[in-house]
């Protein structure tokens, strides 16, 4: 069995991928209480997940956490390495990894990219790219830090009203540039 996999389906993967790492270029707002900056690419994971099928955005942000491995400079402030996965941060990088595919297959099933859908869309994301994704930084935050899970859990709750915020702008964005991407 052979797939075909369009120019225009790699162009997006890239573009997207691209956008990963622009984002990095903005650095992380540390807290201060928990070793986990806020940053803005978390946004661009939500967003690839909202414009990609799962195939493609899981394509693009494990490219983007191939580069980060192997020393690239392209998370948030400029970090790289193999040190960064083995971190504090380290859950909420795998949580990235598995959010386009889920965000992406639930919208599928929910029909949530249609026009009436946007309430569905939010839900998504809300639930995957802010809920899983915290969900899993947390229980490796807990590991690393040697703090109880439950003080993980509670410290994320700094990050909810911004990721709340990126959660409805990857809405609003996705709905906007589906059209003119042609992902529709």
């Amino acid at each position: 069995m052979t797939t075909t996999i369009s120019v225009r389906q790699l162009a997006t993967t890239a573009m997207m991928t691209a956008l990963l790492v622009v984002l990095g270029l903005f650095p992380g707002i540390p807290l201060g209480l928990i070793p986990v900056p806020i940053v803005l690419q978390n946004l661009g994971i939500m967003l690839v997940g909202a414009l990609l099928r799962a195939r493609f955005g899981t394509i693009s942000v494990g490219l983007l956490l191939l580069m980060a491995f192997i020393g690239l400079p392209v998370l948030s402030g400029g970090r790289g390495g193999a040190a960064v996965f083995f971190g504090p941060t380290g859950g909420y990088l795998i949580g990235w990894l598995l959010a386009p595919a889920l965000i992406s297959g639930l919208s599928t099933i929910w029909h949530a990219r249609e026009t009436h859908g946007w309430w569905r869309e939010l839900v998504i994301i809300l639930l995957i790219g802010v809920g899983l994704v915290d969900l899993i930084g947390s229980l490796w935050l807990a590991g690393q830090s040697h703090m109880t899970l439950s003080t993980a859990l509670l410290s994320n709750a700094a990050f909810l009203p911004g990721d709340i915020l990126k959660a409805i702008i990857a809405v609003l964005l996705a709905r906007r540039l589906r059209p003119v991407l042609k992902l529709a």
